[in-house]
């Protein structure tokens, strides 16, 4: 399996309070969660989808 790496800053921050906010809750919905990084952390459609990726197989 390969592992996913973050690339840029926003996309690492955007990583960081993802996991933070699944701390808390972890029933949280991951996708509007992954919506709302987005929004907060200004991400393009590619690191969007890249941050999805990335927390379902971290779900996994």
């Amino acid at each position: 399996m390969t592992t996913l790496h973050p690339q840029g800053e926003s996309l690492k921050k955007a990583i960081l309070w993802i996991s933070e906010k699944r701390k808390n809750d972890p029933g949280i919905n991951l996708g509007k969660l992954v919506d709302q990084a987005a929004f907060q952390f200004d991400l393009s459609p590619k690191d969007s989808e890249f941050l999805l990726r990335f927390v379902n197989q971290e779900k996994a």
